[in-house]
């Protein structure tokens, strides 16, 4: 994409940063009206928590292929078709009568999720200064973290003082914004990656089957997963072991979106400082420690608080190192490998979720979720590090080879 002004782009990472804004509202605000959703329908709230389940799965099988379906079109038009779906599909979640027909809305409405923010990351990139393409996928992931601190309360808010379909409705209208600024403010010059989406003969580009590539994949979904163990059981943590009131898991968890916001900036300027695969490892470190400190000291109501801000902010100074390490490990098939990963993020909510649970099965307390955490975050370290090795030996090999040469 060629560059343009730097208002015009400026204006166009918003727009990106608008449907991030979207995303993550449906995303998460279900989690809040869930009950007011089982009521509605006459179903328990654990059938209920299969509209959670649901969205993952349609962000998982419709990241690739979204990013395959909208191969051929422009930025512009591919991220306005994205929008347009979510826009439909969760809007429609409004009206939705009985259990089968959310069960199908939500899917759909996953199913942009990942190729929204694939492709956007890769348009980002473009979009910035050189040397900055982290701070403009970190303005694209700031509207996921804003939706966590002010839209997720709201929407709740909404949903449970007059019905829960207005939420949904809310989610509507951010996609309609979504629309009208991509519109107006995405430049409609094409994105130029270094070869198309598959070879002649239908088959993938080289990208696509770098080692690295999937290397980066299991990372994210094993090491991103240590943060979503800890997230998935903050209700019964701050209620059953800080004993707060019910009321208290709403702060805690603006809180912890306060620091995602702030993680995510942080991230961008660690790559600057480090490098994207030094930041990641040094991330998912940090992320292990400050999880196994939050089993020892969940029950401060004092430390709950500051632990779940440092753990937002640890979590999303991952966002933008590994988007940016996706993306240069999936040569020619940007847009492709990056949805992928969001795939993966997704997964890794899945598996987090389920192995952070595992321990409250045979009877040990909710404060083990987080010990999980940090086994499924050092995990993902230790992949990172192994990168780190194979890039250091490659490099080695290549001066090897050229002094020969």
């Amino acid at each position: 994409m060629s560059q343009t002004s730097n208002s015009t782009n400026t204006k166009a990472l918003l727009s990106l940063a608008v449907g991030g804004f979207g995303i993550g509202l449906t995303e998460f605000v279900i989690m809040g009206i869930l009950p007011n959703i089982a009521d509605s329908m006459g179903i328990s709230i654990p059938k209920a928590g299969h509209f959670i389940a649901i969205y993952a799965l349609g962000v998982v099988i419709g990241a690739p292929f979204m990013a395959k379906l909208t191969g051929k079109l422009s930025p512009k038009k591919s991220l306005l078709f994205l929008m347009i779906w979510f826009t439909v599909f969760n809007t429609l979640s409004a009206f939705s009568g009985n259990y089968w027909v959310m069960l199908l809305f939500r899917f759909l409405s996953g199913m942009p999720h990942g190729a929204f923010f694939g492709i956007g990351a890769v348009v980002s990139g473009y979009l910035a200064k050189p040397g900055k393409a982290a701070q403009a996928m970190a303005i694209m992931f700031s509207g996921l973290t804003v939706a966590n601190v002010v839209g997720v309360p709201l929407g709740t808010y909404i949903g449970q003082e007059w019905h829960w379909s207005f939420s949904f409705i809310l989610v509507g209208i951010a996609g309609i914004a979504t629309l009208a600024s991509l519109y107006y403010w995405m430049p409609k010059q094409s994105l130029e990656e270094s070869d198309s989406e598959t070879n002649e003969g239908g088959e993938a580009p080289s990208g696509i089957r770098s080692k690295k590539l999937w290397a980066l994949i299991a990372l994210t979904t094993i090491g991103t997963g240590g943060f979503f163990a800890w997230y998935s059981y903050i209700a019964p943590l701050v209620i059953n072991v800080t004993q707060l009131p019910e009321a208290y898991v709403g702060y805690v968890m603006i809180v912890a979106g306060l620091g995602m916001f702030f993680g995510n900036f942080l991230g961008a300027r660690m790559v600057e400082l480090f490098s994207a695969q030094k930041s990641i490892v040094i991330s998912l470190l940090s992320m292990t420690t400050i999880l196994l400190v939050n089993s020892l000291l969940a029950s401060n109501n004092i430390a709950v608080f500051i632990v779940s801000f440092i753990v937002g902010v640890i979590t999303f100074s991952l966002a933008a190192p590994i988007q940016i390490s996706i993306i240069k490990a999936a040569k020619g098939a940007e847009k492709l490998g990056s949805s992928m990963n969001q795939s993966a993020f997704n997964m890794a909510n899945a598996s987090g979720a389920y192995l952070g649970g595992l321990p409250m099965i045979v009877g040990l307390p909710v404060t083990y979720a987080s010990v999980v955490g940090a086994i499924l975050a050092f995990t993902g370290a230790c992949i990172g590090i192994a990168i780190l090795y194979a890039q250091k030996a490659e490099k080695r090999k290549k001066r090897k080879e050229s002094l020969c040469t």
